[in-house]
């Protein structure tokens, strides 16, 4: 698994869940949600391989845990197969059987832990979709120029995408930050990742000014027009970046956002995570080091960072073979 999004693919990805003994999903979901502090979207996965795994062991009621073998884990992942599944969601659902096993094995629910040997299928090694360096500075530049004219939601707007590019954030990240989460004397931003990890992130001085723009001119207008000041007695609003009607905003907002800031710039049209890789290749590109970009972007390990070594060798020679006489 790496330090992407986990994907969930919808009901299917519960596997049914009907056979499921609902204490031992209650218990297992209390777990991951108590003590390894997963965010609620990954605790959904999570349980759901649960459930498919449980489901696969037929009708009996309750479910009979020692009835996971590694023969039944290759038979609920092949089924996953069949349905046309990714290998890169394979593998997370391979994960997400291993994690529900190796409980079950320490809280004495299975006396052997078949987990271990459950293979992950072979991922493809994709190279993330990224703006060129010049693409990045363009789609920027035109966000600065919508918002000059003091439109609240045009501020806001160009404060995301130069936070986005600048920072690595990922939007659920974004999206979480509050207005005392973010120091624009000392141009840093303090958010939590995966897993409740906190982390200081540094940014740039133009998404500094947009920042600073956006709180000093847009946020208190469209507070204002909610209704909501000092004043009047109400609670103030944490969040950093508004929606229309004065609440934080939400992750598919952001998307909105990017894509259509994308399209107005006449750059290749990316999400907000596309902006996280972006962000990334351009660091290694300017000579960062790996350490400092898994810092930065909070992968909790060194090979998720590493695949954006990929881009930045593939520029590389894409460059070298265009200019050396000799390539």
């Amino acid at each position: 698994m790496t330090g992407g999004d986990i994907e969930q693919e919808g009901p299917g990805a519960v596997g049914g869940g009907d056979v499921a003994e609902p204490a031992v999903l209650a218990a297992y979901r209390a777990y991951l949600e108590a003590q390894r502090g997963l965010s609620p979207h990954t605790v959904r996965a999570y349980a759901g391989d649960a459930a498919g795994v449980l489901d696969t062991l037929g009708a009996s009621e309750p479910a009979d845990l020692e009835r996971i073998d590694l023969p039944l884990l290759r038979r609920w992942l092949a089924a996953q197969a069949r349905r046309g599944l990714s290998r890169a969601t394979l593998a997370r659902r391979a994960a997400g059987a291993r994690a529900f096993t190796a409980w079950a094995h320490r809280t004495g629910r299975l006396t052997e832990d078949p987990g271990p040997h459950l293979l992950n299928p072979r991922v493809d090694v994709t190279v993330p979709d990224v703006l060129a360096v010049d693409e990045a500075a363009h789609l920027l530049d035109v966000a600065a120029e919508v918002a000059a004219d003091g439109e609240p939601v045009h501020l806001r707007d160009w404060a995301m995408l130069e936070l986005c590019y600048a920072s690595g954030v990922r939007v659920a990240e974004l999206v979480a930050l509050d207005v005392t989460d973010v120091d624009l004397r000392e141009r840093l931003l303090r958010t939590l990742g995966k897993g409740g990890k906190e982390r200081v992130v540094p940014f740039g001085a133009p998404a500094g000014r947009a920042v600073a723009a956006w709180l000093e001119d847009g946020r208190p207008a469209v507070l204002a027009g909610r209704g909501a000041s000092p004043g009047r007695g109400t609670t103030p609003e944490p969040a950093l970046f508004l929606g229309a009607r004065g609440g934080r905003i939400g992750v598919r907002q952001v998307r909105d956002v990017v894509h259509r800031a994308t399209a107005l710039a006449g750059v290749r049209d990316l999400a907000p995570h596309g902006l996280r890789h972006s962000a990334a290749t351009h660091l290694l590109a300017g000579g960062s080091d790996l350490r400092t970009v898994q810092e930065v972007l909070g992968h909790a390990s060194l090979a998720t960072t590493q695949r954006y070594t990929h881009v930045s060798a593939d520029r590389l020679r894409s460059a070298y073979t265009q200019a050396h006489p000799r390539a």
